[in-house]
């Protein structure tokens, strides 16, 4: 999650591929004024981390959490790992499928524990798949949302991505109205992406500390978007998807108002809404929430906003990296919306 998404780019194979992303990984982070063992301000809990640690699916105790399988996915756009978890109270009949992206530097196992999310599936009987990004795909562990070619329908990641939702959902008959994504930054950015391109596969959509849809497509362009400074594009094309969005106001990564980008485009896709809003604390922690319905009060829009969360998933766990426990529970609110939205809401 810190700024150096630029990574992606993708020179040669293999080693050549891996060494040319490292070395510019290094250029761009001391462009930024950022060295080997600093950490930026307004990042909790995780200092610049020893990247050999994250080459496996581990999370940062060396474990991976309890109830979980590892799988490899492959289709003609390229190929991902995955960690699955698959609760007892699911194994006969899933209620649902939940696809978790982790941001940069992290991995499936380092994200199940920092969301807590497996936690909340052993509770309510839903499924929750977490796909790997390739080191050798980007050198940070970044899922690409800046790259064109992986931005697009039956293409790059999204198509990968995709096709292993639909390989795990047919696995466990659930269909694509009880089938969600969400993520954090890079990964709320392709979790946007994947909404965009397969509303036919993904029933809505949460977005922590993201970007919206097309907000960057090269690595100048990327930086300007996470500091605020990006176009603001057009709400793309398409069906309205429901949406549900969280950022904090000390965000220093990705800029605040990403976060309004994302909810402006969920909401102009829906034609005239309902908009109501609230405000409260969570552990000292101050929140404003404005939520947007369509005609027939359907939600298609929550848009949580944190005060002094910085680059963080809200609620979240200490075990895992980019979490801060205050604030409302993002995992928990996230679930909730997914599911009113298809009118199954868990009980």
């Amino acid at each position: 999650m810190f700024k150096f998404n630029a990574s992606a780019m993708r020179p040669a194979t293999g080693d050549a591929r891996l060494a040319a992303a490292n070395d510019l990984v290094s250029r761009t982070l001391a462009q930024n004024g950022i060295t080997t063992g600093s950490m930026p301000s307004g990042l909790p809990r995780m200092a610049m981390p020893d990247l050999s640690q994250w080459t496996g699916m581990t999370d940062r105790s060396g474990a991976m959490p309890h109830g979980m399988t590892a799988g490899t996915f492959t289709c003609a756009s390229g190929h991902r790992d995955y960690l699955v978890h698959v609760p007892s109270s699911a194994k006969d009949g899933a209620k649902g499928l939940v696809v978790m992206l982790h941001g940069c530097t992290q991995n499936p196992a380092d994200f199940a524990t920092g969301t807590g999310m497996n936690a909340l599936a052993d509770r309510d009987g839903f499924i929750v798949l977490y796909p790997q990004q390739s080191r050798g795909d980007n050198a940070q562990s970044c899922w690409n949302w800046f790259s064109r070619g992986d931005q697009l329908r039956d293409k790059g990641e999204p198509a990968i991505l995709a096709g292993m939702t639909q390989e795990i959902a047919a696995q466990h008959g659930i269909g694509a109205d009880l089938t969600f994504v969400a993520g954090l930054s890079a990964g709320a950015a392709m979790a946007v992406i994947l909404g965009q391109t397969y509303p036919d596969v993904f029933a809505a959509v949460g977005a922590h500390s993201g970007l919206p849809y097309s907000a960057a497509r090269d690595v100048p362009s990327a930086f300007a978007a996470m500091g605020g400074q990006g176009a603001d594009v057009a709400a793309p094309d398409g069906p309205a998807i429901p949406t549900i969005v969280f950022h904090g106001t000390g965000d220093s990564t990705v800029n605040p108002v990403n976060g309004q980008r994302i909810a402006a485009h969920a909401v102009s896709r829906t034609g005239q809404t309902i908009e109501t809003e609230a405000t409260g604390t969570t552990n000292g922690r101050g929140w404003h929430l404005r939520t947007s319905a369509d005609m027939k009060s359907r939600a298609v829009l929550e848009h949580w906003v944190v005060d002094g969360l910085g680059h963080a998933w809200s609620g979240g766990q200490p075990g895992g990296s980019y979490t801060d426990a205050k604030g409302p529970d993002a995992s928990a609110e996230m679930l909730r919306f997914f599911f009113e939205t298809t009118g199954k809401a868990l009980t």
